[in-house]
């Protein structure tokens, strides 16, 4: 098979035993060190994925993909709303709530988000039924007064099922004794457990028409909507609320969560480029490899140029012979990255059955296995970077044996 000449001498070096023997041994471990570099960086990047992704599924879970909010005032016609919304294909499903700050008393006393829901429709854009711990979610019915509590808020209230604990609002209401807050006095008929702590210790849930009569609103303060691409909520929730009459406010996922959005996201990036160090130690060692090489073979490369062979050849030799190195690594780490992501729940299974440990204690973690998820994006970032910097590496021993002059190399051959 027709090769070109640069390439055949450049892959005749990287199969060619070489009399020093040292030589061979860092190119060896040029290669295993991208290897390691590149399949640390695929599992990382898979870990970090998969964590937030877990996050993302368990506060997903009972806050919606977006919502169009009523803006100063009651949203009276929500019937007309979950109409509209679920006109459209995108949506998957829309439910009507009503939202305020509350502080509850118990023995103890803990603030609290309080949510009022409609629970024949609930079900379209939460999954509040499926994680009731104790008591039922079909409790809250209209004039009932039941509350469920998340699982922390019941522990730091000192509440459980068939308790009573107090609803306090912040509006006042005019009493002989002058402005006295208003409040309500709720049984507890369920705890629910999201599995993340600002839900379970921050919500507390009734129905939507015991906590209309309590704030004496008529109305909802806007919809929920669950779609079928959380990637599209705003879009979604903006073309609803331009189709309804008056103001609304729209949010998504990513506004109601920004900060813990944008530090996950940072996370993972950081993480990334601290990792990508490790390629760049394997590149170094290329580089060292590839340098000791050019000095190796100055003869060589003079017989090379005396038959004619151009400086942009010879550097060509060598950058052929490099990067073929960092493929053969980045390969390497790609086969190892792949293999060690969907392993890595066995692996952790072994190591805490040899040792006889918890690595992930379920008293202390919500999340108590090691979720991965392997996105084609990281995967190919991670293979571009290995590539890119191997290439980068040959240059510099390339360009140096590109200057190689045939006299001076062949003086004392």
């Amino acid at each position: 098979m027709f090769k070109p000449v640069q390439v055949a001498i450049g892959l005749r070096y990287l199969r060619a035993k070489r009399r020093n023997g040292f030589i061979s041994f860092i190119s060896l471990a040029s290669i295993l060190g991208i290897a390691l570099g590149v399949t640390v960086l695929i599992t990382t990047m898979a870990v970090m994925s998969g964590f937030q992704k877990e996050i993302r599924d368990r506060l997903l879970q009972f806050a919606a993909h977006a919502t169009v909010v009523a803006d100063g005032v009651p949203m009276q016609d929500w019937r007309h709303a979950l109409e509209v919304a679920k006109q459209d294909p995108r949506v998957a499903g829309a439910a009507p709530f009503i939202e305020t700050e509350a502080l509850l008393s118990g023995p103890r006393k803990q603030p609290a988000m309080v949510r009022g829901i409609e629970p024949a429709l609930e079900d379209e854009v939460s999954v509040l039924s499926q994680k009731m711990k104790r008591g039922a979610a079909d409790t809250l019915t209209d004039g009932s007064y039941n509350i469920l509590l998340g699982q922390e808020l019941a522990l730091w209230l000192g509440v459980d099922v068939g308790d009573q604990v107090t609803v306090m609002l912040p509006e006042f209401q005019g009493t002989p004794m002058g402005a006295m807050p208003r409040y309500k006095r709720f049984t507890v008929s369920g705890v629910f457990e999201a599995g993340y702590n600002e839900i379970d210790r921050g919500l507390a849930v009734v129905h939507m028409a015991d906590l209309q009569r309590v704030l004496r609103m008529d109305g909802a303060s806007g919809v929920r909507l669950m779609l079928h691409d959380m990637d599209r909520a705003y879009e979604v929730a903006r073309d609803l609320a331009l189709q309804l009459p008056g103001f609304y406010r729209v949010s998504d996922w990513t506004r109601e969560n920004a900060n813990l959005y944008h530090s996950l996201k940072m996370e993972k990036t950081v993480m990334g480029i601290l990792l990508s160090l490790i390629i760049l130690m394997g590149a170094f060692t290329l580089v060292n490899s590839q340098v000791m090489l050019v000095t190796d073979k100055q003869a060589d490369i003079a017989i090379l140029r005396t038959l004619g062979l151009t400086p942009g050849g010879v550097m060509q030799v060598f950058m052929v012979q490099g990067t073929l190195i960092g493929i053969i690594g980045t390969v390497l780490g790609f086969i190892g990255g792949v293999t060690l992501t969907w392993n890595l729940e066995r692996i952790l299974d072994g190591i805490e059955a040899l040792f006889n440990i918890t690595l992930l204690p379920e008293d202390v973690y919500y999340i108590t296995g090691l979720p991965t998820d392997m996105q084609t994006p990281d995967v190919v970032t991670t293979l571009v970077i290995a590539l890119v910097m191997s290439f980068l590496a040959t240059l510099y021993p390339a360009w140096r044996a590109a200057r190689t002059q045939p006299a001076e190399a062949l003086r004392y051959e």
